[in-house]
């Protein structure tokens, strides 16, 4: 078995009324409102959450008072993955987490809206000292925005905070209080790419090194699980 654990802590400061969407408003004018995350909360997830916060999207998720909700890989195409029931559109989302051990093994947290802006914490299974920060704009690839991030004491041993700080202003990162990243409008493309629309917050847990997977995919998550 392949298992991450977490806990969440997310604020929003203003919301207007794997990689997919719904109903992308940038190809019609029908899609729904985006349900409003406005205020903060604190999601200690050593329970079922209720099911108006988070909803359980692929496979199945373990809570518990010990280790919090843990992800498990038990088989081939086993993806568990949780996603809020709200969208933020700026603001500050601190997860406290244990990533998984295993080649291939990507362990996530991923904010995506339904225009596919991105913002991204990943974790490889076969690098326990490193976290991969990442974004895109609008869903275009450009493979050159992650940067590998040392961590003290290993991603996989014991729980760190992985915070992203997002303002229309300024995307930050930081990593147990210590800033090490930071992304500004104008080097994304001239803000064209700049992540700048409401976003759900989803944790979860992959194979990116499936056989069944491309090559380049496979090689990007450390190789064939």
């Amino acid at each position: 078995m392949l298992r991450s654990a977490l806990g969440l802590l997310v604020s929003a400061v203003m919301v207007a009324a794997q990689v997919t969407t719904d109903c992308n408003p940038l190809n019609t004018t029908n899609c729904p409102a985006d349900p409003a995350f406005g205020m903060a909360y604190n999601f200690v997830f050593n329970q079922t959450p209720p099911a108006n916060t988070w909803v359980t999207t692929v496979g199945q998720v373990n809570y518990n008072a010990k280790d919090g909700a843990s992800f498990t890989i038990n088989k081939q195409k086993d993806s568990p993955t949780i996603r809020s029931a709200f969208y933020i559109f700026f603001g500050r989302v601190e997860v406290h987490m244990k990533a998984a051990v295993g080649t291939g093994i990507i362990s996530s947290v991923m904010l995506l809206s339904d225009d596919l802006d991105e913002i991204d914490w990943e974790f490889m299974g076969g690098n326990a000292t490193h976290a991969e920060s990442n974004w895109f704009g609008k869903g275009q690839p450009d493979f050159h925005n992650a940067i590998y991030h040392p961590v003290p004491g290993g991603v996989q041993g014991d729980f760190h905070n992985y915070t992203l700080y997002w303002t229309q202003d300024a995307l930050d990162f930081y990593i147990d209080g210590q800033k090490i990243r930071t992304l500004l409008p104008k080097d994304a493309n001239n803000t064209r790419n700049y992540p700048q629309t409401p976003m759900r917050v989803s944790l979860g847990i992959w194979a990116g090194g499936d056989p069944s997977l491309p090559k380049g995919t496979r090689e990007w998550a450390g190789g064939d699980t």
